[in-house]
C-alpha cells in the first residue's frame, strides 16, 4: 500500500490518500471521548474505550511513555478529524519484536474504509524501521466479524482459539488469535 512518512512539513507520522496516523495528543480528550461516546453502539460489547476526558488523560499518557506501547490516532487528513485509533499494547523486544493490536473506527468513519487504510499504515510503520517489530497480533472475539474482516483482509493468519481469554464487559471472553509477520529477507 502507497503510503509517505512524515516531512517536518507534516502533521502525521504517515500518511495515505485518505487518513493519516499520529501520536495521540493530551489536546485530543475532548474530540476522543465525544468520539467514543458517539461510537457506543458501534464498540459495544467488543470495544471500552475511554468516555471522558478525565479518563482519556491517563490513556493517552500511558501511550506516550514508555516503550512496551505506542498509540495512534488514525485522523481524515482533509478535514484532520479523528476517524479512529490502533494502538500497538505489549510490545516485547529481544528474541520476540512482538505486540498486541487493539483499535476501533468511530461511528462517523465506519464502513468507509479509514480504519482499513490507517491499519495499512500502520502494519508499514510498526512492522518496518519505525517500530522494528516482527510481530503482531490481534485476539478478536469470534462474533466480532467487522474486526476479524479487518485483520482477514490484511493478511493476518488465524493461529488458534483461546478459551476465556480476556476479561471484557464483566465477563472472560473466548478470542481467536490472529497475527501476521513481517517479510523476512
Amino acid at each position: 500500500m502507497p503510503h509517505s512518512t512524515s516531512t517536518s512539513a507534516s502533521r502525521y507520522l504517515t500518511e495515505g490518500p485518505r487518513v493519516g496516523l499520529r501520536p495521540f495528543r493530551a489536546a485530543d480528550g475532548a474530540e476522543f471521548t465525544a468520539r467514543v461516546r458517539e461510537s457506543r453502539a458501534l464498540h459495544e460489547p467488543w470495544l471500552f474505550p475511554p468516555a471522558t476526558v478525565e479518563d482519556y488523560e491517563p490513556y493517552a499518557a500511558r501511550l506516550a511513555e514508555g516503550v512496551s506501547r505506542a498509540g495512534f490516532l488514525v485522523c481524515e487528513v482533509a478535514t484532520g478529524a479523528i476517524a479512529g485509533f490502533i494502538n500497538v499494547n505489549n510490545i516485547v523486544r529481544g528474541a520476540f519484536q512482538c505486540g498486541a493490536l487493539g483499535y476501533g473506527a468511530f461511528a462517523h468513519a465506519a464502513r468507509r474504509g479509514l480504519l482499513g487504510e490507517g491499519m495499512d499504515l500502520l502494519l508499514a510503520h510498526a512492522l518496518g524501521p519505525g517500530l522494528g517489530l516482527h510481530r503482531l497480533e490481534a485476539n478478536i472475539q469470534p462474533g466480532n466479524t467487522a474486526s476479524i474482516a479487518l485483520v482477514r483482509g490484511r493478511g493476518f493468519r488465524l493461529e488458534g482459539f483461546s478459551p476465556a481469554f480476556l476479561h471484557v464487559a464483566g465477563a472472560w471472553r473466548d478470542h481467536e488469535r490472529w497475527a501476521i509477520t513481517a517479510p523476512t529477507a
